[in-house]
């Protein structure tokens, strides 16, 4: 059994989204990426399917040219290929679900951007 939380020792990053690695399984890795508000991971995409869980907060989500106003409880399933962008509308708390073939560097990268 693994144990993790999405609240403690949270600490976010004035400049960037702060991405943070929960925990991993044999199937998946769960990451903490805290927004403050404005902050942005701008269009990119990833190999493997993903689900995103709005914990905290609210972000915009963008997808093919639509924006989808994602709020606390939210969660959306994407697959692989797929462009999107992310812009927090308030602090946020969100749980990124990758693939465990998928790489936290590349997650780490898009933040950094």
């Amino acid at each position: 059994m693994k144990v993790a939380s999405l609240i403690t020792s949270l600490e976010y990053n004035e400049t960037r989204p702060a991405v943070q690695v929960l925990m991993e399984t044999d199937s998946s890795k769960e990451i903490r990426i805290a927004f403050k508000k404005g902050q942005i991971m701008k269009e990119h995409k990833t190999p493997f399917p993903i689900v995103v869980e709005i914990f905290e907060g609210a972000i915009d989500f963008g997808v093919h040219d639509t924006i989808y106003n994602l709020k606390k409880g939210d969660l959306v399933a994407l697959d692989g290929n797929v462009p999107h962008n992310l812009k927090a509308i308030d602090n946020s708390i969100v749980r990124l679900s990758l693939y465990t073939l998928d790489s936290v560097k590349r997650v780490e990268g898009v933040a950094k951007q």
